[in-house]
């Protein structure tokens, strides 16, 4: 199969700044990680609010959404069997009524019949000005009658204090810097929701801050150029390692990594 070629997300900018060479073994390696019961709790909320828009107004309720909760959920295991070994029986109904307290904890937040999505998880994959590839999901993206716009996300985590809240910043604005790019038109409101406990963060973004984040894109991506092409990505500790799947193989650890794939031909 055709590898796809290297881009910059907000999660890949972000391992990178964590540690290069969780960047690489991800991004370049490809070696499959397993999945923690908080992100397929994330996949399923995420995709109910997405059904959930393309409804007419009137059925968006929220006994309708919990509704999907299930069905989503056996698709989800139909296709990747090994979510059911995440989530046995034994705490399946403790794991639908987390998913249904963030369902309702969107609910407490908007009211989605009083509007409609112009579009929903959608995808954006373009290059910048500055050469940078960039990929990604916006999860939704409205659009008011006057043409103003309002990138919206939805976090199923618990919302960061402030000291750390830059990484949840960054991607709203990095998403933002996409639609300017794609569109020409700055969205005037940034949305992150944070469903479990019923608060968000909402930005405007200026000029100014965009372009910031596009050097600094521009910035992290030659970067990662000069570390694929000498082949050295170089680790990092620090208290994120403990959720780190691949600290068995991190010389930081005692561990090896496999032997580098070679130069990406983004960069030969």
């Amino acid at each position: 199969m055709k590898r796809r070629p290297l881009a910059l997300s907000p999660s890949r900018v972000g391992d990178f700044r964590q540690c290069p060479l969780l960047y690489r073994l991800r991004a370049i390696d490809r070696l499959p990680e397993p999945s923690t019961v908080a992100q397929v709790k994330g996949t399923l909320v995420h995709a109910v609010l997405e059904e959930l828009h393309g409804l007419p107004r009137e059925e968006r309720t929220y006994p309708a959404a919990v509704k999907m909760l299930k069905p989503h959920w056996a698709a989800m295991t139909e296709k990747d069997p090994q979510l059911a070994e995440l989530v046995p029986d034994t705490d399946y109904m403790d794991f639908l009524v987390a998913a249904r307290d963030l369902v309702k904890g969107y609910f407490l937040m908007e009211n989605p019949e009083a509007f409609d999505a112009d579009s929903v998880e959608k995808y954006v994959d373009l290059t910048l000005p500055n050469g940078v590839p960039v990929r990604g999901f916006i999860d939704r993206v409205d659009v008011a009658p006057t043409g103003q716009v309002r990138v919206v996300d939805y976090k199923t985590g618990k919302k960061p204090i402030p000291r750390f809240a830059g990484q949840a910043m960054f991607q709203m604005r990095f998403y933002a810097l996409v639609w300017w790019r794609l569109y020409d038109h700055i969205p005037e409101q940034l949305r992150l929701m944070y469903l479990k406990v019923r608060d968000d963060m909402v930005l405007s973004p200026t000029p100014a801050e965009l372009t910031y984040v596009e050097k600094d894109l521009g910035r992290i991506w030659d970067a990662v150029g000069d570390a694929a092409r000498s082949g050295n990505f170089a680790t990092q500790t620090s208290k994120l390692c403990g959720w780190c799947s691949f600290q068995a193989m991190c010389p930081a650890f005692g561990g090896t990594p496999p032997e580098y794939p070679g130069v990406p031909t983004e960069f030969a």
